[in-house]
């Protein structure tokens, strides 16, 4: 089994949350291919500005993937403006613990985070990336 954490906004989390499904773009076709049904995914949410309120960072959740990735193009999520994009590449998910983490507080914890400073460089660009089991129990431990 392998740990995910997943790299969503607020809007996205909303989907995944209400209809138990996770989505990626094209481009990152090569990590959703290493997804099997058994592996956990820790959802994190993306500090976004609203209106003049600044919402931070957050871990949401974790789910169970429930089957293999599959290719829906169904506009469900939310994409920016200028990409258009239906985050294709999906799987089905099943809900294991809901709840909200402020994420900033764990970064000295996390192993996966090897620069404390610049912390958000091991999360850019990316979709998901896998993370040890050992932040994954401190994350749910937690949550």
């Amino acid at each position: 089994m392998i740990h995910w954490l997943c790299i969503t906004n607020r809007d996205n989390w909303e989907v995944v949350r209400t209809k138990n499904v996770w989505g990626v773009a094209r481009r990152h076709k090569n990590t959703i291919a290493k997804v099997k049904p058994g592996d956990k995914l820790v959802f994190y949410i993306k500090k976004e500005r609203k209106n003049k309120e600044v919402l931070e960072p957050k871990i949401v959740g974790i789910f169970e993937v429930i089957s293999e990735p599959y290719t829906d193009s169904t506009k469900i999520f939310k994409s920016p403006p200028h990409l258009n994009e239906t985050y294709p590449l999906r799987i089905k998910i099943k809900p294991v613990k809901l709840g909200e983490l402020d994420f900033k507080p764990l970064i000295p914890k996390l192993n996966f985070i090897t620069n404390k400073k610049r912390w958000s460089g091991h999360l850019m660009g990316r979709a998901m990336r896998e993370i040890p089991e050992e932040d994954y129990r401190l994350i749910e431990g937690l949550l």
